[in-house]
């Protein structure tokens, strides 16, 4: 026997589905945040990595043996699973040639950019990624942004121009700076287009899968450049580099996973953290001091990554 329901019980239920529509949605993207500011905090080591490294030494070099050393990583987690590599196959190769050649061709313009010029001002310049991301996700994926996405970016920009004022960012800028910061602009739009596929992918393939080819296709890409630009280093620095790979492919696996639960007008502001870590690795290895300004804009940037846990996504 069917019960019947009156308009308010009806008006209730709908009411009751909306608030956990919108819950789980809240939860989605603060979900999204946390796995994105994980990876980005990892990604940080491995841009500063030009600093650590030998003098000399290429970046092109640097990317090979971090590529390497993930694809190797990957192939033991997939030997001990004992799942057959074709079970990672993905009906869309070409879209992961693709998302490799610009994580790679970015992410080698960044080390180069961070070992050729002070690394506040490369990661000032990396951090345009969130500029050019953000509209590629409103024309290529439909995304709508709303007041309080404005907010939120507004708040997060405010916060990285504070930590890149306080910590002299372009002051000590000379005009042999002018190339590398056009290379470290240029990939910064590579990297806001291998955003853009990683969000595509992810929704798309399993992480695993993702990982596999990225990391599979990044080490045949630098593989032949590496080997034509190689300048002799000593044995731990190419362990050093190889030892890159896990880290990468964890940050990686937080990246994809926050790219899966939301949009790139949520997760994309929350690079902006990476200038919170960039200090931190400044102050933690180069004796960069760390000013009362970068503290108040971290402080800031992280309150407009806590504006963006709690948008609801427009259309959800």
């Amino acid at each position: 026997m069917k019960i019947p329901f009156d308009s308010s019980t009806r008006r209730s239920r709908k009411l009751f589905q909306e608030n956990t529509l919108r819950t789980t949605t809240l939860t989605g993207n603060a979900e999204a945040i946390g796995w994105v500011t994980i990876g980005t905090e990892l990604f940080s080591l491995i841009y500063a990595s030009g600093k650590f490294a030998e003098a000399g030494v290429s970046p092109l070099q640097i990317l090979f043996l971090r590529y390497l050393g993930g694809f190797g990583t990957l192939l033991l987690v997939v030997a001990r699973s004992r799942s057959p590599l074709r079970a990672y196959r993905s009906m869309r190769p070409f879209s992961h040639f693709m998302r490799a050649v610009f994580g790679a061709s970015g992410g080698g313009a960044l080390i180069y950019a961070s070992a050729n010029m002070p690394i506040v001002d490369a990661t000032a310049i990396g951090l345009l990624y969130v500029v050019f991301v953000i509209p590629l996700g409103i024309l290529m994926l439909g995304e709508r942004v709303t007041r309080w996405h404005c907010i939120a970016i507004a708040a997060c920009c405010t916060g990285a121009a504070i930590v890149m004022a306080s910590r002299g960012a372009f002051t000590q800028f000379q005009p042999a700076y002018l190339l590398t910061a056009g290379v470290a602009v240029v990939g910064a739009v590579l990297l806001a287009f291998e955003g853009l596929m990683i969000r595509t992918l992810a929704q798309a393939d399993r992480p695993m899968t993702v990982l596999l080819y990225v990391n599979g296709f990044g080490a045949l890409l630098m593989a032949l450049p590496a080997v034509v630009l190689w300048v002799p280093v000593s044995t731990e620095t190419v362990l050093g580099f190889i030892g890159l790979g896990p880290i990468a492919v964890t940050a990686q696996y937080c990246i994809v996973q926050g790219y899966r639960l939301a949009p790139l007008s949520i997760v994309g502001p929350v690079d902006y953290t990476w200038l919170i870590f960039a200090g931190l690795i400044g102050f933690l290895f180069f004796d960069e001091q760390m000013t009362q300004g970068a503290v108040a804009g971290s402080l800031i940037i992280v309150v407009g990554g806590t504006i963006l846990t709690r948008i609801k996504t427009a259309g959800d």
